[in-house]
């Protein structure tokens, strides 16, 4: 059953999706048995397996995007420290430490070494937003309060919690009494285990049915064959060098108006680099982290945004950032706020590359990582702790094709999503008042933005809230072609007795109840001159209650009969005729 093999295409077949599967079940395993809403319905999760070389095999299809990049760096990381020799079976690892991971606290990976006939041949990995790790970590940070990697929460630095199949209770009782959701975090501790544990027998039935060295001599062939896909992409792009320049909205401690984000993107044959060297130093503030994602996820949406993802998927890149910038900060610069910098990196190296693909670049999407919603206490009745979280998503930028998508999360997300309102209303002290597109806010354009989204809730016990929806307010989606700026986000609230909702961003903010809070994501950017916008397809929108009749005629030059419920084609050549003129 072990003997070498010759590898043909149906055995490669088989193998090209047998792998990403154990991913999937990875995935499925931890889903089902995790503790916070997080994992079960936000899915801010990714599962993966990693050779000893710290190459990705592959990941889960839906897992986070921006976790992608730096997998491989933490198992490179953990070799370097223990040696291939320093592992045994039964061994499990967990690590969330901003040396290496580069991210905040509350994204933590557990792995475990594979072995198969007695020797390291891979590691399981499973990085899961924990919903909180002491500190100011309780939900999702406040990278504008965090000043320091001590003041967000735990750090785990490559910790063995089992070694040879035994627990270390001393660690875990560590991290237990550190933690304020305890039964959450070693519930989810468990999942992340068990998930690990279905991939060492999975990839081990691999090696048992078609033998080792066929199985890696299967993956280095996926390894080669995405890498020439991807080549045979860039080739066809204009050689050339292309920069672009954005911003995102000022962190407060560094007291600068704005946050310069610079791509410049080098063509060059088969060959792509990115450099990020121009954007900004690293902030005084939690917007740091330590991370490719960026420059990884724009390269892998225009080369192969539908291959399986694997260590071929980025050979050719080649991405340039210095130490010390904002993307890749030195340790211990806080980290709170990671990864907020990067859907608007994606989205200005996609910029950059406007002008050498103008029927492929969409305008900008919502820029940040969505409308994020935390409510946090205790309920005095039920002496049970509570939180609440959920990840409300915007608008995509409109295509040189069709409208942009509405109320997605970024980009950088993968299949991330809101929690649904049953769980939310069931699972803590809330009632959810609206959940609804967002009027007018995909930017106008011959093919419009996406909408955002609007999400009120209003607290019947007393509690904390924390609503994260900011970034990009001053930069909001841009549009291409002509086409006009998405809406900016916004976040509102009202005290008991109060009617109208004001504009406010709390953290932490202690709320009696009867407190009401909303947050308003921003639309996507639009493609194209919104005067060549189809009426036909202005008075759908005007209809389904996308965009309002003054918005038709104030954006796009068309009038709208909601008597007849029909376009006043006279009146609109007249509007449009005058628009154009003026």
């Amino acid at each position: 059953m072990t003997m070498q093999r010759k590898l043909d295409p149906v055995t490669l077949e088989v193998l090209r999706n047998a792998l990403p599967a154990i991913a999937a079940d990875m995935a499925i395993d931890l889903q089902r048995t995790s503790y916070n809403m997080m994992i079960y319905e936000v899915q801010d999760f990714c599962c993966a397996l990693v050779d000893v070389e710290g190459r990705l095999i592959c990941q889960n299809v839906g897992g986070v995007s921006h976790f992608v990049a730096d997998l491989g760096v933490i198992i490179k990381d953990a070799v370097a420290r223990y040696g291939r020799d320093g592992f045994a079976p039964g061994d499990a690892l967990v690590t969330n430490h901003q040396r290496v991971a580069g991210q905040h606290l509350n994204n933590v990976c557990v792995f475990t070494p594979l072995f198969h006939e007695g020797a390291l041949r891979a590691f399981a990995i499973v990085r899961a937003h924990w919903v909180d790790v002491g500190g100011m970590s309780t939900g999702f940070s406040a990278p504008g309060l965090v000043t320091d990697p001590w003041i967000e929460g735990l750090q785990l630095d490559q910790i063995k919690i089992h070694e040879a199949g035994v627990p270390d209770e001393k660690v875990l009782r560590i991290i237990r009494d550190n933690i304020r959701f305890p039964e959450n975090a070693m519930g989810d501790l468990r999942s992340q285990l068990a998930a690990c544990a279905l991939a060492e027998r999975r990839l081990s039935e691999l090696f048992t049915r078609y033998g080792r060295g066929l199985v890696f001599d299967a993956i280095e062939r996926m390894f080669d064959e995405v890498e020439t896909r991807c080549r045979r992409v860039v080739r066809d792009m204009p050689d050339g060098v292309y920069a672009a320049e954005s911003f995102m909205d000022s962190d407060g401690p560094d007291k600068s108006d704005t946050i310069p984000i610079k791509a410049v993107v080098t063509i060059a044959g088969d060959d792509m680099t990115i450099d990020l060297t121009g954007c900004s130093p690293q902030r005084k503030s939690g917007l740091n982290g330590r991370t490719l994602a960026g420059a990884y996820i724009a390269y892998k949406g225009l080369t192969g945004p539908l291959d399986m993802v694997n260590e071929g998927s980025f050979r050719a890149l080649k991405v340039v950032i210095q130490e010390g910038n904002f993307m890749m900060a030195r340790y211990p610069a806080p980290m709170a706020g990671w990864s907020r910098a990067l859907p608007t990196v994606v989205d200005t190296i996609l910029k950059a590359l406007a002008p050498a693909l103008p029927a492929k670049v969409p305008a900008a999407h919502l820029g940040n990582l969505g409308g994020t919603m935390t409510f946090f206490g205790r309920d005095p009745a039920k002496q049970r702790d509570f939180i609440l979280q959920t990840i409300e998503g915007g608008g995509w930028g409109g295509r040189p094709d069709e409208d942009g998508v509405s109320t997605c999360v970024s980009v950088c997300q993968g299949d991330v999503r809101n929690a649904p309102i049953e769980t939310i209303e069931l699972k803590s002290p809330v009632i959810v008042n609206r959940r609804a597109l967002r009027e007018n806010s995909g930017g106008a354009g011959k093919f419009r933005g996406g909408l955002g989204i609007e999400t009120k809730m209003t607290n019947y016990l007393e509690g904390r809230w924390s609503l994260n929806n900011t970034g990009r307010r001053l930069c909001p989606p841009w549009g291409v072609a002509g086409g006009a700026a998405g809406a900016a986000s916004l976040n509102t609230m009202s005290k008991p007795g109060e009617t109208d909702m004001k504009p406010f961003d709390p953290v932490r903010l202690v709320c009696a109840p009867g407190t009401s809070v909303m947050v308003a994501t921003a639309g996507g950017g639009g493609w194209g001159d919104p005067l060549d916008r189809d009426p036909a397809s202005v008075l759908e929108d005007v209809l389904e209650e996308l965009v309002t009749r003054d918005g038709a005629r104030d954006l796009y030059g068309v009038v709208v009969d909601m008597d007849r419920r029909a376009v006043d084609a006279a009146a609109t050549a007249a509007l449009r005729a005058a628009k154009r003129g003026a």
